[in-house]
This record gives structure tokens, sequence and C-alpha cells, in this order.
């Protein structure tokens, strides 16, 4: 994987929230997901502390129709986080005071309650926390990202549809984990679609492979995009004559290089859109090679929900493609 060990990639799996501390009696989680609770004074929250911390993580999220804030963010101050706080999903701790010992993040899970995150930023002045927080702005996004993810691939494999796996391993070797409610829709040599559709609302996964060329051209952004539309032009028809599945132009999609687990794949955000026709979407793909380095292998989530907000749907399905495993690996 020469092409992959070039990649200026982010491990996730070490900001996951991972505290390997003793197993104790907890009580679930509360909260919504994609729910922030944000423990911080009234002052640094009106203050540029609190703007910094709505610039990172209620920021637009990227590729949707309608502005959607990538979190929501509910604020408590430090004097009433108590018991019924503490046990949230999400919890990003600010802790501003001229006696904080060591300045910096500390990334902590399950404290309080189980499967929890908890971000605690320690700083010395409100100046300070605002640096810390944009120095570390990024691995503090994908820490409670992948806790999200984590909580939905936890209930996937809790009820899986388990008779998609092997359907799908079958034609690439490897797939993700699907959750209940989940359906085949199609099958051929190369290429299966899997999802679940309800009323206004559909969230799919597409699972796809083709040859790969052996150079660093395998994972540019022009290759990955041109391999997906002639893919889905053979495979993902309209509703009517001469429309099919193809990527939206008027917003670009973004590249970057991930390492999550075993995994380095090259991630691809954009919007789809039916040619010829006025359906459209966010989606999601990762990009990597089959375990003998000679096909591409694509996992791509993607949703259609016209009358809903799109942010919650696009996460749940977007975790499923970190469920992925090779058949028979574990991995």
């Amino acid at each position: 994987m020469k092409k992959m060990a070039l990649f200026a990639a982010l491990v996730l799996t070490l900001v996951s929230c991972g505290n390997k501390s003793t197993k104790k009696l907890l009580p679930s989680v509360s909260g919504k997901a994609g729910e922030i609770l944000v423990v911080m004074d009234k002052t640094p929250w009106e203050g540029e502390p609190g703007n910094a911390v709505r610039e990172l993580l209620a920021c637009d999220c990227p590729y949707l129709a309608t502005r959607e804030p990538l979190y929501s963010l509910v604020n408590v101050v430090p004097s009433n986080f108590v018991n019924l706080f503490q046990v949230h999903r999400n919890l990003v701790i600010y802790e501003i005071d001229p006696q904080v010992q060591q300045e910096g993040v500390q990334y902590l899970n399950d404290i309080w309650a189980r499967p929890q995150c908890v971000v605690k930023v320690s700083a010395t002045t409100d100046e300070r926390a605002v640096e810390i927080t944009k120095e570390n702005g990024e691995v503090i996004s994908e820490a409670i990202e992948q806790a999200e993810r984590n909580r939905v691939i936890a209930n996937t494999r809790l009820y899986e549809e388990a008779s998609i796996f092997p359907q799908v391993a079958e034609v690439i070797g490897g797939s993700p984990h699907f959750p209940s409610g989940y359906k085949l829709k199609k099958k051929t040599t190369d290429f299966v679609w899997v999802g679940d559709e309800k009323l206004y609302v559909y969230q799919d996964v597409f699972v796809y492979k083709y040859p790969a060329k052996g150079d660093e051209s395998d994972f540019t952004l022009e290759n990955i995009i041109a391999n997906r539309n002639r893919v889905l032009q053979q495979n993902v028809p309209g509703m009517l004559d001469n429309t099919y599945m193809t990527t939206g132009e008027f917003i670009p999609p973004t590249l970057r290089f991930v390492k999550y687990k075993n995994f380095n794949f090259a991630q691809v955000r954009g919007y789809w859109e039916v040619y010829n026709d006025f359906m459209g979407g966010p989606f999601v793909s990762h990009s990597f090679y089959s375990p003998d380095g000679k096909e591409i292998v694509v996992a791509e989530a993607f949703v259609y929900a016209p009358r809903y907000d799109k942010r919650q749907y696009l996460r749940q399905v977007e975790s499923l493609l970190y469920s992925f495993e090779w058949k028979g690996t574990g991995e």
C-alpha cells in the first residue's frame, strides 16, 4: 500500500474517547444524538471562549441543502453541573482558572455514564482557553464524532440484520454491518446496494469495487469521482428515462486521507444528484485497497430526506462505513 503510506492520516482510534479505566456500574447516557453539553461559566460562554466552541462544534454541517449545525450545543454553568447533567452522552468541560496547574486537553470516557465521551479543556485564562480550543480543534471534533459513530455501531451489532454481511462479502470480500431494517436492494458481480427506506427518508449504502492501477492516481479525487460516476450511471437509475445518480458539481467534493484502526482510506464528501432530474443530497465514501491490492473497494453512504433535516440521518448511515470488516478476519 505504497500510496497509503504517504497519507497524512488522522488516527481516530487514539482519540475515540478511549480511557481504559476499570469498568464500573454506570447508568446509560442521556441526551439526544448529535448533542453536546458544554460546561462553562456564563461570562466566557458569552465571550471569546464560547465563540471558539461554537465555531468549532456548531459550524455548518457540510454538503447539506439547508443550514444545520454540526452539533447542537447546550451550555451549563459549573455550579449547575450536577447528576442530571453529568450523565449526558457528550461533555466538553472547561476549567478556566489562574490556579490551573497543567493546561491542555484530556480525552476520557465513561466517567459518569456509559457510553460517554468527556473532553476536558484546562486553561489559566480566557485567552488561553481560546488558543487551546483552536490548537486542538480537529482532534476534539473527531473524538466526539467517533464517539457518536461508536454508539451507532454498537447498536448495529446488537440489532444486526445478519443476512446482509455474507451477501455483500460474497461480492466484495468484506462488508459493513447493517442494523435491522436495512435490506439488500441490488447485487451484481462488483456492486451491492443496501438501503433502509422509510417514508420520505432514504439511508442507503453502496459497496463496489473496480481494478486498481497500482500507482498514485488510484486515490486522487479525479479518479475516485470518475469511477463513482461510471459505476453509479450503470447501477443507480433514476425514476425517469435517461436519469441516473451522479456527483454534483455546483458544490465540489472534497478529499481527505484517514487512518482508522487497521484501515487507511480516502474519504470523499460531496453532493449527489440525479442527472436530468431534481433529486439530490449528501454522500460520503471510503475508498481503499483490497487485501491483495489489485482492486479499489468503495463503501459509500448517502441520504435522501427532502422533508427533514439531514444531519443525523447522514451521521447514522455514515457510521456504518466504519464497521467494515473483511470476511473471516474481524477487521
